[in-house]
């Protein structure tokens, strides 16, 4: 992964894209190219460059409404004398701003950062944010947990209908604030299939088991769920880790959980229920993150130690 600021992305794609549109835009309005590099301050070669290339540079930057309407201002402004280079500037830079702010250079930005992707960074425009460098931990949490649990002996023990791991934020409230895999981990042709990063509010029953636990136990932050079997739930008593079964049936599940976890003398980190008509057996395992789930839910799986 590269380290790139966003004022590179300014310099190698906004910049150049900026002045190809506005050489297009004078060159209609009859400037000579002489004169537009003057205005533009590069080279006479550069403009016709410009002006003979079918792009005019990154698609993000041209087709947006606000940056067609900041070049043709400019472009109207030196047209009709009634702008100069200064006030040029304040209209770019405003425009760079507003691109920063969750714009077209945080997209680009995205794509050359990939660990910045779905953090919804400000990061350049409000500085550090600590909600948002919370949510980055998660999800750093959950990718290395994944990559765990990918790489265990574990496929037999995913559900038909899909695994997933997750984590809260330190103060969930509701799915939103837990990070999982969108699309659930498969087991196909005996590996392990995850189809896409982890993101926020991709779960629903790991989620609401999660955010039901920590009415009880704050400090759970951490699940993962498993397809339930005698062998899995015995070594879990093997290993003294408390166990507790609960109803499997859909209907009122949160407020049984929240029962469940309330009524006990903390929270048991594993929960499991046998399943139902058209309900495949499911058994959870909850820790203090989702990496140190998966590190409990394989201990449970091998009977080894880590």
């Amino acid at each position: 992964m590269s380290l790139q600021l966003p004022s590179e992305i300014v310099v190698d794609r906004f910049l150049p894209t900026a002045r190809s549109m506005l050489a297009r835009e004078l060159h209609e309005r009859e400037f000579a190219q002489r004169e537009i590099a003057t205005r533009l301050g590069v080279s006479q070669a550069a403009v016709s460059k410009y002006l003979a290339e079918k792009r005019t540079g990154e698609d993000r930057f041209t087709e947006h409404p606000r940056m067609q309407e900041t070049i043709a201002t400019i472009a109207d402004g030196f047209a009709t004398n009634t702008m100069d280079e200064y006030e040029a500037l304040a209209e770019l830079l405003d425009l760079i701003r507003t691109f920063e702010d969750r714009g077209p250079i945080c997209a680009v930005h995205e794509e050359e950062m990939p660990a910045l992707e779905g953090l919804g960074c400000d990061l350049c425009v409000r500085g550090r944010n600590p909600s948002v460098e919370a949510e980055r931990d998660v999800l750093t949490n959950v990718r290395q947990a994944v990559r765990r649990f990918e790489n265990a002996p574990s496929v037999e023990h995913v559900p038909n209908v899909g695994t997933n791991i997750g984590m809260a934020l330190p103060n969930a409230k509701n799915p939103t604030d837990v990070a999982a895999i969108p699309g659930r981990i498969h087991a196909m042709r005996g590996q392990i299939y995850v189809p896409s990063d982890p993101e926020f509010g991709a779960s629903e029953h790991v989620a609401e088991t999660l955010l039901a636990a920590r009415t009880a136990e704050p400090a759970i932050r951490g699940a993962i769920n498993l397809v339930t079997s005698e062998a899995l739930i015995e070594s879990a008593r093997e290993w003294g880790i408390d166990t507790a079964a609960f109803d499997a049936d859909y209907g009122d599940r949160d407020r049984r959980l929240r029962m469940l976890f309330e009524e006990g003398e903390g929270v048991p980190r594993v929960v499991y229920h046998e399943g139902a008509f058209g309900i495949e057996p499911i058994t959870y395992v909850l820790d203090r993150s989702a990496g140190e789930a998966v590190e409990t839910a394989i201990r449970i799986i091998t009977g080894e130690a880590d």
